[in-house]
């Protein structure tokens, strides 16, 4: 898997020396010299990762972490801080910071590599939703919205056949999450779709680390779930093994405390931030197919799906058919209650809608308070059926309106059905409307079908 890595040292044998290692593996490099430099560069360039090391003048590598994860336009790149010094303060400092990793100096190839590809996979999920919302903002689908989850507890699954170690695992993230063992897990129901994140031993005999790793990777509900596995320390082989199955970070016994739950708050956050982005993608699929004052499906949704359907119809599949309906005397309600008592109609309408057709119908507002319900696999005859069964629940309960009055509503519709083998959708809501303007001239309240001898 190839990526875009920016090497960040104010030494130029080391940036030379990663440079190498990274290019033999077919990894694009940019190089930085200090921490400025490497923001710039971040900023301008948009790296997959970033190897930064941690002790340069100016601004120093955990500074430069700060800032960039502090940046809404950088905040996703993952960040490895490369270290001379193997301290226990250093990492919880740079894990505080927003670091996703450490590699210690001199660099392990095997680590390097490891790392570099575990961390660009979570990058490349990033990237595909952050392009999605960037043309969700640029249609205007989609509002500044935040999962509302930032500082919620994690659920975390401890899977270990170790129960002591598993407990203790528990009693560390304890407060600050929401912990439980496997075998507690599997009395309640837990599986790994349920859960923020899971801590996976490698030491495990009947539940193999690995193979979890790449059973739940396989698995779509799972795939994105945070996964840190634990390692013996000689077992290196084996952790870095996890890594390229999918495990998203290794703590190696014995177990530190503090930096399992700086590692933890690490993946979390990663795992909250690409919820945030699938969230607002959600709304604007949302938006993008739905009438916000209604909530039934919008014109533009509508025609895609008609023209769908009639050209299923027109080359030899099912009937389908369409009321064209509109709420009589609607400007009158707004002149005479006001348009908020409009918006209450309005609402109320699409509920009956909504409500009252089948599962395979189709509720649309085509505009104004004109409203188009298409129902596959439909005759005319059917259609017309449906219409007065609708006309008649529109009329028969009065419409609540502001602060407890009631109005009396009433619907007029035009019925059409796609004439094979040449219909077209235009062709087919023109009929329909034509049905709806005799309606409307013949009284109101009333349903027509299309003139067969049109079209």
């Amino acid at each position: 898997m190839s990526a875009r890595v920016l090497v960040v040292d104010d030494i130029e044998q080391n940036r030379k020396l990663l440079q190498d290692k990274l290019k033999n593996e077919y990894f694009h490099v940019i190089t930085a010299v200090d921490g400025q430099d490497a923001i710039d560069k971040a900023l301008a360039e948009e790296p997959d990762v970033i190897l930064m090391d941690v002790m340069m003048p100016k601004l120093n590598g955990v500074e430069a972490c700060r800032q960039l994860k502090m940046d809404p336009r950088t905040e996703h790149i993952p960040i490895v801080l490369v270290t001379a010094l193997n301290e226990r303060e250093d990492r919880l400092r740079g894990l505080g910071a927003g670091a996703d990793d450490f590699l210690t100096k001199p660099v392990n190839d095997l680590h390097l590599l490891s790392r570099v590809r575990a961390l660009t996979k979570y990058k490349m999920v990033a990237d595909e939703l952050r392009k999605r919302e960037a043309s969700g903002k640029r249609i205007g689908v989609i509002d500044a919205v935040t999962s509302g989850r930032a500082s919620e507890p994690a659920r975390i699954l401890v899977v270990d056949e170790n129960e002591r170690q598993a407990r203790r695992i528990c009693r560390y993230l304890e407060g600050l999450h929401r912990p439980i063992s496997h075998s507690e897990a599997a009395q309640l129901g837990i599986s790994g779709s349920m859960v923020d994140l899971m801590i996976v031993s490698l030491s495990n005999e009947k539940l193999d680390g690995l193979r979890l790793c790449a059973y739940f990777r396989s698995m779509e509900s799972t795939r994105d779930l945070p996964i840190i596995v634990v390692a013996e320390p000689d077992d290196e082989k084996k952790a870095v093994r996890a890594l390229d199955l999918g495990a998203s970070d290794i703590v190696i016994k014995p177990i530190d405390s503090e930096e399992l739950s700086a590692r933890v708050k690490t993946q979390v956050r990663k795992k909250r931030y690409l919820d945030a982005l699938r969230a607002r993608l959600d709304q604007s699929m949302e938006l993008a197919v739905t009438d916000q004052l209604t909530g039934l499906h919008n014109r533009r949704y509508m025609r895609v799906q008609l023209e769908q359907f009639v050209k299923r119809a027109n080359m030899g599949g099912q009937q389908v058919s369409i009321l064209l309906a509109d709420i009589d005397h609607f400007k009158k309600i707004n002149d005479i209650h006001g348009h908020s008592a409009g918006d209450d109609v309005l609402r109320e309408f699409g509920r009956r809608l909504r409500e009252n057709i089948r599962p395979i119908d189709l509720a649309c507002r085509y505009g104004g308070e004109e409203f188009v319900i298409i129902m596959p696999e439909t005759t005319q005859a059917l259609a017309q059926a449906a219409g007065e069964r609708i006309r008649h629940l529109i009329e028969e309960s009065p419409f609540l309106i502001g602060r407890g009055d009631h109005l009396r509503v009433t619907m007029s519709g035009g019925v059409a059905t796609v004439i094979a083998p040449d219909d077209g959708v235009d062709a087919l809501i023109k009929r329909a409307d034509e049905a709806l303007y005799r309606a409307k001239g013949n009284g109101r309240n009333a349903i027509e079908v299309e003139n067969m001898g049109v079209g």
